[in-house]
């Protein structure tokens, strides 16, 4: 049932925490952690390593957030369906993190972000149900702007924490109590529903029940493409940005040069993410918010394929900052609109969230050559700008929203 009574400030500050903590879990490992760890163990291959570690770790997330999803749909008991796969996996998130602190070769890297990756997309995908479980649609966009805000937040307190705590393993420690300290507010101070009537148990139906067909829900089809897309020029990105600022521009710090960059990024969406939010609920329009973000983000990336140095470097971020904080916060507005099935919110969401991870798949295979043989980072910015533009363009596909 769609949830009509409008949610406090009380409520969403601390689902804001909740995601702030589950973003620097993810975001402080691969905007700094991961490649500083690839560079310890592999100096000569450090592209390779931090391609080859992401990849599987996003493969992983692609299984687990829609089975932790589908299971959290499902869960019966006193401290609900969603809670308890929110705390477990922010508990065992945080152990992955440590044993990755502690990890001493790539094998135990790669298991240990494996792990971090399935144990806090389970705590996502419950997190993430909140919204459509709770909030009415009028107000899902400033919703929405919250939880934008709280992944950039989260970005910024994860490579922060990496950079200020000096050490690899310092900066993982610190992730990891982020991530705790995040969850356990909400979990602790918010009501979830509690599953009264025990779901039937069809397995063939239920495995059957993670496809989706377009064809008889193109509008969710269509915006998960265009999720897919937009996540696709974000990988294209962001991934070896580290790699980027110290053989592209040539900055003389590269790791302060993240840091910098994931400081200015917040800002700038700060000035427009809950805005745009608000602006849209009030419109009752979704499309042109996301369509005009994706020109914007694109033309951004445009300006790193053709001036690789660090005053442009900056000012595109300025700008892709400003894009991305419309566009996170009105699509995952757009996004609660076109689920197929209220009793499967977390399941279909997690579908929608594979869109956010599968690029972290794709995005390594197709930039290493790139970058090897096709012209370098201008070649791999110029292609993130075109996959982020064609996003934009194809969410006009979608019919059941405005």
């Amino acid at each position: 049932m769609t949830p009509r009574q409008r949610v406090g400030g009380g409520w969403i500050g601390l689902l804001t925490l909740a995601n702030l903590g589950v973003w620097a879990a993810f975001f402080g490992p691969l905007n700094l952690l991961l490649g500083q760890q690839a560079a310890a163990f592999a100096p000569g291959q450090k592209e390779a390593v931090l391609a080859l570690v992401t990849g599987l770790g996003a493969a992983v997330s692609v299984v687990a957030n829609p089975l932790a999803g589908a299971l959290s749909d499902r869960t019966r008991g006193r401290f609900g369906r969603r809670h308890p796969w929110t705390v477990g996996g922010a508990l065992l998130g945080a152990a992955a993190l440590l044993l990755l602190a502690a990890a001493p070769n790539v094998l135990v890297m790669a298991i240990g972000w494996c792990l971090v990756q399935a144990a806090v997309n389970a705590a996502l995908a419950a997190l993430t149900a909140e919204v459509p479980d709770h909030v009415p649609v009028r107000q899902r966009g400033v919703v929405g702007g919250w939880v934008g805000l709280a992944q950039m937040v989260g970005v910024l307190g994860g490579t922060a924490l990496a950079t200020a705590l000096g050490g690899i393993q310092w900066g993982y420690l610190g992730c990891a109590t982020l991530l705790v300290a995040g969850v356990l507010p909400f979990v602790v101070r918010s009501r979830d529903e509690v599953l009264l009537a025990k779901p039937p148990v069809q397995p063939g139906r239920t495995l059957a029940r993670f496809w989706i067909s377009p064809r008889r829900h193109p509008d969710f089809g269509w915006a998960w493409l265009t999720r897919f897309l937009l996540n696709l020029g974000n990988a294209f990105g962001t991934l070896y940005l580290l790699f980027f600022l110290t053989d592209g521009v040539r900055h003389a710090d590269p790791g302060t040069g993240v840091l910098v960059l994931t400081s200015v990024y917040a800002v700038s969406m700060l000035a427009t993410t809950v805005l745009a939010g608000r602006w849209s609920d009030r419109a009752g329009r979704r499309k042109v918010f996301v369509t005009w973000a994706s020109v914007v983000m694109a033309a951004a990336l445009a300006v790193l394929a053709i001036w690789p140095v660090w005053p442009a470097v900056l000012a595109a971020t300025v700008v892709l900052g400003l894009g991305f904080g419309v566009y996170t916060s009105v699509d995952f507005a757009l996004l609660t609109e076109v689920l197929p099935a209220e009793q499967d919110r977390a399941k279909d969401l997690g579908v929608i969230n594979i869109a956010s991870a599968l690029p972290q798949v794709l995005a390594p295979a197709v930039a290493a050559p790139v970058l090897a043989n096709f012209g370098g980072y201008p070649a791999l910015y110029a292609l993130a700008a075109g996959v982020t533009l064609l996003g934009g363009v194809l969410v006009s596909r979608i019919r059941g929203v405005a």
